[in-house]
C-alpha cells in the first residue's frame, strides 16, 4: 500500500491530517460480530463499507487493550495485546489492512499517564514493598502526619487522588483508584513507551490519540493546590502542579521524533492528536508545535453556547493561535466523554453540560441544531472530529437504570453524578427493536437501548433523503470534492445579520449559520450547496447552516 492510495484530492498524502475527517469508534458500543453483546475488532471490520460511504477519512479507536474494564478500557493492563472481549492481534491486524485498502487510515488510543491496577508491574511495586525500583516507577509516597495523603490533590472522578495501601505509603491516581499515575521521571517508563510506540506503527497503525496529554508531568515537589469554595481546586490553572507542567512538552518532542522516523515510509507520515481540556487557546497551541504533537482537539467550540458571538469569538482565538505555530485546528462537538451535542443543543444555555437526567432537554431543537452544528464544524478551517452516533443524530440516554451504569463517575460521585454511559450506549444498526442490529442475535448489549432508537437506525436513515445519515453523507462528499474546504483559512462576511455567523473560503465556497430567531435572505451565490433545514420562500430558517457556492 503506497502513501498515494491515501490521497484526498490535491491534497499532498502526508498532509492527510491537516485536513482530516476522523470518526471515533468507542468499540464496546459500535458493532458486535460475535453476538455477546459487546461492541468488538471484527464488528469494525463488518462496517468498514459503512464508514467509507459515509465518507470519513480515518477512523481513531478508543482502548482496545486488555483491561478490567473499570473505565471503559482507560485503564490498561497491557499495551501490546487486545482485550480478549474485543479480539486478537491478528484481527486488528486485518482491521488496518482492510481499512488501508478502503483508503481509511487508523488511529489508536494511547494512554500514558496511568495503567491499570492490574498491569503487571504495578503488581509487582504493590508486592515490592517500600522503597524498592519496582515502587519508583510510580508515584508511591509516604503520607504527611495525622494519616494524611502527601498531598490534597483531587482525582477527576471524585474524592482524593491517593489511595492508601497496607504498608501504609499512598499511590497516586489522577483518575479512578483502579489507575495507578506513571512516573514519567523515571527512564524505564520513558523507554517503554518509546517501546510501545514503535510496536504498533511497526503493525500498520497511523496514529495515536494521546489520552490527557497534558498530565504525565508532575511538581516532584508535591505542592498542595489552593482551595475553592473550601474544597481542593479542580482548575487546570497556570502552574498547576499535575496538569500542563513543563516536562509534558519534552515528552511530546520526544514522542515526534519517533513518529517522524516513519515519514519515508510507503504508508507515509505517523500523526498524534492531543486531548488536552486547556484553555486558553494560547495553552494548546503549545502542544503543537513543529516539534511536538501534529493536532489537538479544540474543545472550546464544544463548551461554547449556541451564540454566534461567542462562537466566533472561539473560532478566531482558536485559529489565530494555532496557525502562529503552524497547526490546524481540529473541531469536536461530541466524543466519549460528553454530553451528545444534540441534547446539549436542546438545553438551556448556561446548563447544557450538567449532567444526564438533571436539565430539561427539547430534542427536536437539539436536532435542528445539531445538524447546522455538523455543517458548521465541516465547513470550518482544519479538521474534523465525529464521535460514533452523531451522524445518526443521536440524542444522550439519560434514563438509563441505575443498575446499569459503568462509568466510576457513577461510584466515586457517591451516586450523585451519573457520569458518562449515557453517550456510549451501543449503535442501533438496523430493526425496530433493541439490540437494533448491534450484535448477531437477539441478545441484549452491555447497556441498554431506548426502545424508541427504530427512526433512527443507520438502515432506517440510509433511504430518507433528508434523514441526518444523509446529511452528513452530502457534507462530507461536498468537502472531499471542494477545494475551498478542509485546511486553510477563512474571511468573516462583515455584511452578515446579527445573530449569523457567515465566513468565505476561497475558491468560492460561503457558510451561513443562522444563529438568530428569524430567518434571513440568502445573499448573491451561484448555487446552493447543502442546507441543514430546507429553505422557506428562499429564506434559511432559523438554527440552520447553508453552504453556498459563489
Amino acid at each position: 500500500m503506497t502513501s498515494a492510495a491515501f490521497s484526498s484530492g490535491t491534497r499532498p498524502a502526508d498532509d492527510w491530517w491537516r485536513s482530516a475527517v476522523v470518526y471515533q469508534v468507542y468499540p464496546r458500543s459500535f458493532a458486535d460480530a460475535n453476538g455477546d453483546g459487546t461492541g468488538d475488532v471484527n464488528g469494525i471490520r463488518a462496517r468498514l463499507p459503512y464508514l467509507a460511504d459515509l465518507g470519513i477519512d480515518a477512523i481513531w479507536i478508543s482502548p482496545w487493550y486488555p483491561s478490567p474494564l473499570l473505565d471503559g478500557g482507560y485503564d490498561v493492563s497491557d499495551y501490546r495485546a487486545v482485550h480478549p472481549d474485543f479480539g486478537t492481534l491478528e484481527d486488528a491486524d486485518a482491521l488496518i489492512a482492510e481499512a488501508h485498502a478502503l483508503g481509511i487510515r487508523i488511529l489508536i488510543d494511547l494512554v500514558p499517564n496511568h495503567c491499570s491496577w492490574e498491569h503487571p508491574w504495578f503488581k509487582a511495586a504493590l508486592a515490592a514493598g517500600k522503597g524498592s525500583p519496582e515502587r519508583d516507577l510510580f508515584w508511591f509516597r509516604d503520607g504527611k502526619p495525622g494519616g494524611l495523603p502527601p498531598t490534597n490533590w483531587p482525582a477527576a472522578f471524585g474524592g482524593g487522588a491517593w489511595q492508601q495501601v497496607e504498608d501504609g505509603q499512598w499511590y497516586l491516581h489522577l483518575f479512578d483508584i483502579s489507575q495507578p499515575d506513571w512516573n514519567w521521571d523515571h527512564p524505564k517508563v520513558i523507554e517503554e513507551f518509546d517501546a510501545i510506540l514503535r510496536f504498533w506503527f511497526d503493525r500498520g497503525i497511523d496514529g495515536f490519540r494521546i489520552d490527557v496529554a497534558d498530565s504525565m508531568a508532575k511538581d516532584s515537589s508535591l505542592p498542595d493546590v489552593p482551595l475553592q469554595d473550601g474544597q481542593p481546586t479542580r482548575e487546570k490553572y497556570v502552574g498547576n502542579p499535575f496538569y500542563d507542567q513543563p516536562g509534558v512538552h519534552t515528552i511530546h518532542q520526544r514522542w515526534r521524533a519517533i513518529a517522524d522516523e516513519y515519514a519515508d515510509t510507503p504508508q507515509g507520515a505517523r500523526v498524534f492528536v492531543a486531548e488536552a481540556w486547556l484553555s486558553p487557546a494560547e495553552r494548546l497551541a503549545q502542544y503543537v508545535r513543529p516539534n511536538e504533537l501534529h493536532s489537538a482537539f479544540n474543545f472550546d467550540v464544544l463548551r461554547c453556547a449556541w451564540d454566534a458571538k461567542e462562537l466566533r469569538e472561539v473560532i478566531d482565538h482558536t485559529t489565530e493561535n494555532l496557525w502562529a505555530v503552524g497547526a490546524p485546528a481540529t473541531w469536536v462537538l461530541s466524543n466519549h466523554d460528553t454530553i451528545r451535542h444534540r441534547t446539549r443543543y436542546g438545553r438551556d444555555q448556561r446548563e447544557a453540560l450538567k449532567d444526564a437526567g438533571v436539565v430539561p432537554t427539547d430534542l427536536e431543537l437539539g436536532r435542528r441544531r445539531a445538524r447546522a452544528a455538523a455543517l458548521l464544524e465541516l465547513a470550518l478551517p482544519g479538521g474534523a472530529y465525529i464521535y460514533q452516533g452523531d451522524e445518526l443524530g443521536l440524542p444522550e440516554v439519560e434514563d438509563l437504570p441505575e443498575e446499569v451504569l459503568d462509568d466510576p463517575v457513577w461510584e466515586r460521585s457517591g451516586h450523585t453524578r451519573r457520569g458518562r454511559d449515557g453517550c456510549r450506549v451501543p449503535l442501533p444498526w438496523s430493526g425496530g427493536e433493541p439490540p437494533f442490529g448491534f450484535g448477531t442475535g437477539a441478545g441484549q448489549p452491555w447497556l441498554p437501548q431506548p426502545a424508541d432508537w427504530a427512526a433512527l437506525t443507520a438502515d432506517a436513515q440510509a433511504s430518507d433523503p433528508d434523514s441526518h445519515l444523509n446529511l452528513y453523507k452530502a457534507a462530507l462528499r461536498i468537502r472531499r470534492d471542494t477545494e475551498a474546504l478542509g485546511e486553510g483559512r477563512l474571511s468573516w462576511d462583515e455584511d452578515a445579520p446579527a445573530g449569523v455567523l457567515s465566513f468565505s473560503r476561497e475558491p468560492g465556497f460561503r457558510c451561513l449559520a443562522n444563529l438568530g430567531e428569524a430567518p434571513i435572505s440568502l445573499p448573491p451565490h451561484r448555487s446552493v450547496l447543502l442546507t441543514s433545514e430546507p429553505l422557506v420562500a428562499g429564506q434559511l430558517p432559523s438554527d440552520a447552516t447553508a453552504w453556498l457556492e459563489i
